[in-house]
């Protein structure tokens, strides 16, 4: 299955665009979509999306999800995971190998909405 974009909701869209700007740089992610009420991050377009709910609801974060971002390497992981604790985020999983997949190595966090995210690389070190 292929997705086109992922979206998550926020409670404070400048507080999440400074997040994402820093923690999404280390894995190769810029900023190529800012709106009023949403920001997009990508390589060559906006797949990664922030913003307030579209219905003027709370945003609130979906139990169970999980939103999985490609790293180059296992450094990447360690920066984005390092970046994000140093910006409010909470740890979920520090930078390490996972059973998972071959060669796997992650690191989980909770953005500052409450979002599960994970940076993951599947290559060796």
């Amino acid at each position: 299955m292929m997705l086109t974009h992922i979206t998550l909701g926020t409670t404070n869209l400048e507080r999440a665009r400074d997040f994402y700007d820093s923690v999404l740089e280390p894995l190769g992610l810029k900023r190529l979509l800012t709106l009023e009420k949403v920001l997009g991050w990508g390589a060559d377009t906006p797949q990664f999306m922030v913003l307030y709910p579209r219905n003027g609801g709370m945003a609130t974060v979906g139990n169970g999800l999980t939103v999985g971002l490609a790293a180059p390497n296992w450094a990447a992981v360690a920066e984005f995971h390092r970046r994000a604790l140093s910006l409010g985020a909470v740890d979920e999983g520090m930078p390490g190998p996972r059973p998972f997949a071959p060669d796997a190595y992650a690191a989980y966090v909770r953005d500052l909405d409450g979002h599960k995210i994970v940076a993951s690389c599947r290559t060796p070190g």
